[in-house]
């Protein structure tokens, strides 16, 4: 099967229980989504308060999410149909809180800063892995959700938007060139999730923004022996 984009997803808009805000992570299928660059890349910061990278999309939690490394989050089909299989239930479209539901790409074994193109013009940056919080928990419902969801190593991918435009359902994904290092999703995600040997690999190839490299550096630190 050609990549391609299978739905175009925005926020329906909840109370998040426990919390005095509304969550985004409840998306619903959109005829097609506009995508922009939300503030900028550049700096030490991770720049959550800039919103997302979708009109007319809400980012609740503005400490934690949005911001240009997190501007759009694509999770595939397969990976939906995986977990409706082990959960026994159906999970439609936007259900995991993504803007972009694809087919026929495996997301998660794309390479850090790899760019793909979406149809004819939109040019998307792979960023940083997801972190599973307390919020996509409550939307899901199931006990000891955000443990099962690291446990399976696949997180889906958050985009910078290099090239913004329209999206729509049935536009082809094209990787482009590859980065030249080995760093993808599956290895970020672990590292972010408490692996030290990917988060040392992480950290040696210097292929994350500042905000998420420090973090991990720090971890690596700790981590060492005195004697080295």
């Amino acid at each position: 099967m050609t990549p391609r984009i299978r739905s175009t997803n925005l926020a329906r808009p909840k109370p998040d229980p426990g919390t005095p805000r509304l969550t985004g992570i409840d998306k619903r299928s959109a005829p097609a989504i506009e995508v922009f660059a939300p503030g900028s890349a550049d700096g030490d910061g991770p720049h959550y308060g800039d919103g997302p990278g979708v009109a007319g999309d809400l980012v609740g939690d503005s400490q934690h999410h949005g911001g240009a490394h997190k501007a759009v989050y694509a999770f595939s089909r397969e990976e939906l149909d995986w977990w409706g299989s082990e959960l026994g239930r159906d999970l439609p479209d936007g259900w995991f809180g993504e803007n972009l539901t694809t087919e026929g790409l495996d997301l998660d074994r794309l390479l850090v800063n790899q760019r793909v193109r979406v149809g004819d013009a939109v040019e998307l940056e792979v960023s940083i892995s997801r972190q599973p919080c307390a919020t996509f928990a409550r939307h899901m419902g199931e006990r000891g959700w955000v443990k099962r969801f690291a446990a399976h190593g696949r997180c889906g991918a958050y985009f910078r938007v290099v090239g913004p435009g329209t999206v729509r359902p049935g536009d082809a994904v094209t990787p482009l060139e590859a980065p030249e290092h080995d760093i993808d999703l599956v290895t970020l995600f672990a590292a972010e999730m408490g692996d030290d040997d990917a988060a040392r690999r992480v950290v040696a190839a210097g292929v994350v923004p500042p905000h998420w490299h420090d973090r991990l550096a720090r971890r690596v630190r700790r981590g060492r022996s005195p004697s080295r």
